[in-house]
């Protein structure tokens, strides 16, 4: 598998492959996505949900359709509900974070593109879509004012104006859903975890994608960024965190034209106090190594003190300035 980014950034797309050693699970006849394990889960009440939002800078009046039915039909709807977005469409892809400050990372498309576009790259990625309980995906439009989001979960959520609420209502009715007060029940936060989240990719050797790279694969061909502000850096409640550490890894392929298909990944453990300041930093470390040409950030997240590895043991808690601390290439 192969493909060119909107931005002309040729990668390597290995083809990922979803594990043929897991069962399906069904609880009392509903069947959970593979990438959750059961554990005391109560089943949900298939059916949906609707809560109605005003409006703001944002957007109109709109409802919020959740949507919860068990896996064998929930393909069906989500290629149905498709059909509500326009021509062009906006990306939306969420997954669990390996930030240090974040749970889960979001990226938007920068521009929109082609509802075309963005329907032949979800029925390339729709099999790992439709069962890692730790990746969302979906796409949005500002006019009409419609999104359509496939939650970790396999929820689907719809965001619609006013008006398109009969239709929306028309459309669950045929997939043989009805309104109700609560789909998945409320647990008790002091209770064990009800579920797990398991891998559901086939990870055989160092050749198989792992969900990063899947994830790398869908921000160049979506053309996605990270959602956040590059000039800041704040946890997930908006609390400023100053100077943090951070671990970036950047795909880069040689120069030398006789070793083609030849590439590295780039380690960098930086000081920064924001996104952008940590960029500047990476670019600089490319910038002395003529030897390779830049392709794309497979990873840049920010890490623990505690977390740091053994390698940086002597770094100060409080650093003042934003540098680069280490740098490791893993060629292949």
């Amino acid at each position: 598998m192969g493909g060119r980014s909107p931005r002309g950034i040729v990668i390597d797309m290995r083809e990922f492959k979803l594990r043929k050693d897991l069962k399906r699970s069904v609880i009392n006849g509903f069947a959970l996505p593979l990438g959750i394990e059961p554990l005391d889960l109560k089943p949900p009440t298939q059916g949906y949900t609707v809560d109605y939002r005003e409006g703001g800078s944002e957007g109109p009046d709109h409802y919020v359709f959740h949507v919860v039915a068990s896996h064998e039909r929930i393909r069906g709807l989500v290629r149905e509900a498709f059909g509500l977005l326009p021509d062009e469409v906006t990306p939306i892809v969420e997954v669990d974070s390996t930030d240090a400050y974040r749970t889960v990372d979001v990226f938007v498309g920068r521009e929109p593109i082609p509802i075309d576009d963005f329907l032949d790259v979800w029925d390339e990625f729709e099999p790992i879509l439709m069962e890692d309980a730790s990746l969302g995906a979906g796409a949005n439009a500002e006019e009409p004012f419609v999104e359509v989001f496939l939650d970790n979960w396999k929820g689907l959520l719809l965001y619609v104006p006013i008006e398109l609420r009969p239709e929306i209502e028309r459309m669950l009715r045929r997939h043989g859903l009805r309104e109700v007060e609560e789909t998945w029940p409320i647990e008790d936060r002091d209770a064990a975890p009800p579920s797990q989240v398991r891998e559901v990719l086939e990870i055989e050797d160092e050749q198989s994608p792992d969900l990063q790279e899947v994830l790398l694969q869908l921000r160049e061909l979506w053309n996605l960024e990270l959602d956040v502000d590059p000039e800041a850096n704040t946890d997930e409640r908006g609390r400023s965190l100053g100077m943090t550490l951070w671990n970036a890894v950047v795909v880069v392929e040689s120069m030398d034209e006789s070793k083609k298909g030849a590439g590295a990944y780039v380690n960098i453990w930086a000081s920064a106090g924001s996104l952008s300041e940590l960029e500047s930093l990476m670019t600089g470390v490319l910038d002395g190594m003529p030897e390779w040409r830049f392709q794309a950030i497979y990873a840049t997240d920010r890490i623990a003190f505690d977390e740091r590895p053994p390698e940086l043991s002597d770094l100060p808690m409080r650093r003042k300035k934003a540098e680069v601390h280490r740098v490791t290439v893993e060629p292949w």
